[in-house]
């Protein structure tokens, strides 16, 4: 397990505004990543993950775009995001300060399995943005600073113990075990086109190509995708870009090989996409 101080992980402005972020990942739990911010000036984009985002708001405000809307998050809640949710973060008011971990699908799913006693169909799905539950709030502080030895020496019984309690009282109380959630992608001729741009994310796509695939013309291509995605082509493009590079990078790929790999400009350009949708840069993400 890695932790990485603030110095390494924001750009000089920000730090200078009081905004700091500290990010670690404890491989034996699925290769759960964690985070804790404070952020007064950092915004994040709009982008998706592979795996859960779950916040717990320490100080302050925090607000997020989700599901359509906007949120708002403060001290004692929660702020939970699932896998492939276009979401994104920033102050609200002074700033905040969180706590969050980016639990998988795979990990999510065993322990709701534990807690209902039998084989699930699918990962859960939380049907609230913010919960507002204080209790659940402390422990989740409670075992990220387990996780993060800060200030004291956790052992591998106790780490494991606060994490199957935390989860498993977060999806008791708050998840739906059997709900569907709402697909996104009904359309055959976007099917097509997203198919395509998952398949090619190192290369440049045309516009014209991609309309032809969909069977439409350009204008309605992009105004039809952005409705089932929530995203532009382009920014579709750039999410998945996100993403495929942060698989990379949790195994260990210099993030100049990444960023070719990829379909980034350069190692520049990486560096601006990643900061901008993790609070942290790709070579902090790697170390850790």
């Amino acid at each position: 397990m890695t932790v990485l101080s603030p110095e390494i992980s924001l750009d000089p402005d920000l730090r200078a505004a009081g905004d700091r972020t500290h990010f670690w990942r404890v491989p034996r739990y699925r290769g759960l990543d964690c985070l804790r911010a404070t952020f007064r000036r950092y915004s994040y984009a709009r982008h998706t993950h592979e795996t859960y985002a779950l916040a717990a708001i320490m100080e302050g405000c925090e607000t997020f775009f989700h599901r359509g809307e906007q949120r708002y998050a403060g001290p004692g809640s929660v702020a939970i995001v699932c896998p492939d949710e276009i979401h994104d973060g920033a102050p609200y008011g002074g700033g905040f300060e969180y706590r969050t971990f980016y639990p998988s699908v795979e990990l999510m799913r065993e322990i709701a399995e534990d807690v209902a006693g039998r084989p699930l169909s699918r990962a859960p799905w939380f049907p609230r943005s913010v919960v507002d539950d204080p209790e659940l709030a402390l422990a989740h502080a409670q075992l990220h600073a387990c996780l993060s030895r800060d200030g004291y020496w956790a052992s591998e019984l106790e780490q494991d113990s606060r994490l199957i309690d935390y989860l498993g009282r977060l999806i008791a109380r708050w998840a739906d075990l059997d709900a569907v959630p709402a697909q996104r992608y009904g359309t055959q001729g976007i099917t097509r086109a997203r198919d395509y741009l998952d398949a090619h994310l190192g290369q440049e796509a045309d516009l014209a190509d991609l309309a032809r695939l969909a069977g439409l013309s350009r204008s309605h291509f992009i105004r039809a995708f952005a409705k089932e995605t929530g995203f532009t082509p382009h920014a579709y493009l750039v999410d998945r870009r996100f993403r495929a590079a942060s698989r990379l990078l949790s195994r260990g790929e210099a993030p100049g090989d990444v960023a070719a790999v990829c379909g980034f400009f350069d190692q520049s350009h990486l560096n601006r996409v990643f900061k901008a949708r993790m609070g942290v840069t790709p070579g902090t993400y790697r170390a850790a």
